[in-house]
């Protein structure tokens, strides 16, 4: 019987009411295969990361508990977006209806053409790590360090924590 393993999502938009957006994606997060959505971090404005000009996105991090394989959990978050409206054919770092990442799937660490784990550029993103440390501030990211000491690294220039109402 597969092992129930943690796994953390982060997810952001900028298009068509981005807060809408993320909170849409929480919820089917939750009706993915074997997979239970247990964490919810804040939601964060930020400001777009890359070269592209366009609007700020809003940003937060799910936690799960999955059966699923890395893979499989990769194909399914990708799915998703696709049934949420995202577009692959646009400028990289451009904007986006719905972008859901792989973040950290238990204590793995690989580094091969489809997946990267820990996530790419994790550590260089306070729109993951400051939404991330809500729900796991204690989290050991693997061969990175805690979740609350990478946090401390970056500086909140940027961003800002949304208040539930807005």
């Amino acid at each position: 019987m597969p092992r129930w393993q943690p796994a953390y999502i982060g997810l952001g938009s900028n298009l068509d009411d981005p807060r809408a957006q993320v909170l849409g994606a929480w919820e089917r997060l939750g009706t993915l295969p074997d997979t239970r959505l247990v964490l919810r971090s804040a939601l964060y404005r930020s400001r777009p990361f890359g070269p592209v000009s366009q609007p700020d996105f809003v940003n937060a991090v799910g936690g799960l508990l999955t059966q699923l394989q890395p893979e499989a959990l990769l194909a399914a978050l990708q799915a998703l977006e696709t049934t949420l409206g995202r577009r692959r054919d646009g400028p990289r770092w451009g904007p986006r209806r719905i972008d859901l990442d792989l973040l950290l799937f238990g204590g793995q660490r690989r580094a091969g053409p489809d997946l990267v784990l820990p996530h790419a550029g994790i550590v260089e993103r306070n729109f993951v790590l400051y939404p991330l440390a809500d729900i796991a501030p204690d989290l050991d990211v693997p061969g990175l360090g805690p979740v609350t000491e990478l946090k401390a690294r970056l500086a909140p220039e940027g961003l800002w924590r949304i208040e539930p109402e807005e």
